[in-house]
């Protein structure tokens, strides 16, 4: 006679309750926090911290141009559902709050930027807001790396308080991260060291790296505002030319998000080198050499490095 059961109760032995601990471990670790960040670089600080428990995505990805670019409605779906918004603020990305609250976004709309000092218009010279704002304010802080350790305690606070169990992780992650940026601070600062005067004086296609040239000694000149789409205009660019033959700037730069023909007219009308392409507001493709902030701003010093050493 075949019993349905058994007849005596069954003991669970070990291994199966080890393999009960593993399945429910496995399924806690497929449970990823989904975040949206407003554009590459940002995304890639974000996954930096929050490491296997987050998902992030960038609305503004790979070699996009921030400053045109049009949400989707793909993009509003997204963000109302994220655990967690995070915008770099200065005026860059005003849109994303907006965005996030009409999908429905109940959460904190975390601001990398906050906590750093803020870079007019007006400390640098002749240069454009980046919206048009009064208040003249230029965003493209990441590119003091000084300013991305502020940007990592920022994003692993919001982490944090989004979701208190992987604390130990966020913290570690943004210690080591932290660690890194001393490291590259450092091999810049000591690169721009070992140029003249003379020779610390780059041309780029817009006005992306104030905050780079504050924090280490060089000057940019760029024929557009920091909005990389502002057109300039012919008297604009006639002067920057006759600025770049009068001071024998050594070098003009390409840039991953702009057109380069105005860039290669004004080298072209300068004679300056073309020195190769920085990447200012958004990271390359995977397969490219600037996958990552870190990449990035290593990819930078070596491409200025090569043109301002050449003689």
């Amino acid at each position: 006679m075949n019993l349905p059961f058994p007849p005596w109760p069954l003991r669970p032995s070990r291994a199966l309750f080890m393999l009960l601990g593993l399945f429910f471990a496995s399924a806690c670790a497929a449970a990823e926090i989904e975040i949206v960040a407003s554009f590459s670089i940002l995304g890639d600080l974000v996954r930096e911290v929050g490491g296997e428990r987050v998902t992030v995505h960038a609305l503004i990805g790979p070699d996009q141009d921030a400053h045109i670019y049009e949400p989707r409605p793909s993009d509003a779906r997204r963000a109302g559902r994220a655990r967690l918004v995070v915008a770099n603020g200065l005026g860059f990305d005003d849109w994303l709050p907006r965005l996030a609250r009409s999908a429905g976004y109940k959460g904190a709309v975390v601001v990398a930027s906050n906590g750093i000092r803020p870079l007019s218009m007006n400390d640098s010279g002749d240069r454009h807001a980046h919206d048009g704002s009064a208040e003249r304010i230029d965003p493209h802080a990441w590119q003091d790396a000084g300013n991305v350790r502020i940007y990592i305690d920022n994003i692993a606070a919001a982490l944090v308080a989004a979701d208190p169990d992987g604390t130990d992780l966020y913290r570690a992650n943004a210690a080591r991260y932290r660690a890194a940026l001393d490291a590259l601070d450092a091999s810049i600062r000591d690169a721009v060291a070992r140029l003249p005067q003379e020779r610390r004086k780059v041309v780029s296609s817009h006005d992306a790296f104030g905050y780079f040239a504050r924090a280490y000694g060089l000057r940019f000149l760029a024929p557009a505002g920091v909005a990389g789409h502002t057109e300039p205009g012919a008297r604009s660019v006639a002067r920057l030319i006759a600025q770049l033959q009068r001071e024998k700037a050594p070098a003009v730069f390409l840039e991953n998000i702009s057109d380069p023909r105005l860039i290669e007219r004004i080298r072209s009308e300068s004679g300056a080198a073309t020195g190769g392409t920085l990447y200012s507001d958004a990271l390359s493709s995977a397969d490219g050499p600037a996958p990552t902030y870190l990449a990035m701003m290593r990819h930078n010093l070596a491409t200025l490095m090569t043109a301002l050493e050449a003689r």
